[in-house]
């Protein structure tokens, strides 16, 4: 009597408390774009997750979704999926896998033939009526926000790179930089020993050049191209460079010109100081930079 009420309990455990899920087609023959509902029902939930695929991805590719609507209680899931196919043919729903709390549940198959009802000589109609949809700002932002951040990353990488040409350009020929180098040149000179050699002719050809050059870049001469005599009328009529500065490289050329014309000899102490005196005239050179950008902007 006990192994029957035993085995009673166990019956009523497996089956009586198990989950029952049914499906249904309401057609299997359709005319092009007509409207079947297919559902899944699955009883006895207590309380327990249904897992299936996600609204109107349920049927396969061929099925067009009209409506997927899913209502659930604690005992309860049913889920009414309306669909029609635009295409003629022999198409299946297949099996589908449904997990209900850890247990795995399957509907059956169903085969839905596809026809075209309409003879020839029928007026043929829109299946469904072109619909004119209001669109408000953010439905625009939607559909073109990608195009309008890639618009403005290609502006910011535009400025972004003028400013680093700018830059580099501005620090390049900034007059600390052009000062700094000018006197590694002139720092290349003095170990080349022309003053010590007595190789007065090289010494103020080369030191005559650095000058020119550093001239041209630091207060925008044309130094590098204008004889001595023209330069220094430049020099005096500009007003770029403070007398001071002026005085040194007008006596320093004049005398170079003589050397390398041979109609002077300079002594090694003339050539040392000579040196001294460019050398220190370009570090004094961002006084008078400075003293330009003031009356330019006096001005």
């Amino acid at each position: 009597m006990f192994k029957y009420f035993l085995s009673l309990f166990l019956f009523i455990s497996t089956f009586g408390l198990g989950q029952t899920l049914t499906s249904s087609l309401d057609k299997t023959t359709l005319a092009l774009g007509e409207v079947a509902v297919f559902k899944i029902q699955i009883l006895d939930l207590d309380g327990k997750d249904v897992q299936l695929a996600p609204r109107n991805e349920l049927l396969p590719f061929h099925f067009e979704m009209v409506n997927d609507s899913i209502a659930k209680q604690k005992d309860i899931y049913l889920r009414s999926v309306k669909f029609a196919i635009f295409q003629e043919g022999k198409f299946t729903i297949p099996e589908i896998q449904v997990k209900v709390g850890n247990k795995i549940l399957k509907t059956i198959p169903y085969e839905v033939e596809v026809i075209n009802t309409a003879k020839k000589g029928d007026q043929i109609n829109d299946i469904m009526k072109n619909k004119e949809v209001e669109l408000n700002v953010q439905d625009y932002w939607d559909l073109y926000k990608f195009y309008v951040l890639l618009f403005l990353i290609v502006i910011a990488i535009i400025v972004l790179i003028i400013g680093i040409v700018k830059w580099g350009r501005k620090r390049k020929d900034s007059p600390a930089v052009t000062t700094n180098q000018t006197l590694k040149d002139l720092e290349k000179l003095r170990k080349k020993n022309y003053i010590e050699n007595e190789n007065f002719r090289s010494f103020y050809v080369e030191l005559i050049e650095i000058t020119r050059n550093f001239i041209t870049k630091q207060y925008h001469i044309p130094a590098d191209v204008l004889l001595t005599d023209d330069l220094i009328e430049y020099m005096k009529n500009t007003n770029a460079i403070s007398q001071e500065n002026e005085k040194i490289v007008e006596d320093i050329f004049l005398r170079g010109d003589l050397v390398k014309f041979a109609k002077t000899i300079p002594t090694k102490e003339l050539m040392s100081k000579d040196f001294i005196e460019i050398r220190d005239f370009v570090k004094r050179s961002t006084k008078d930079i400075e003293a330009e950008n003031l009356r330019n902007t006096n001005v």
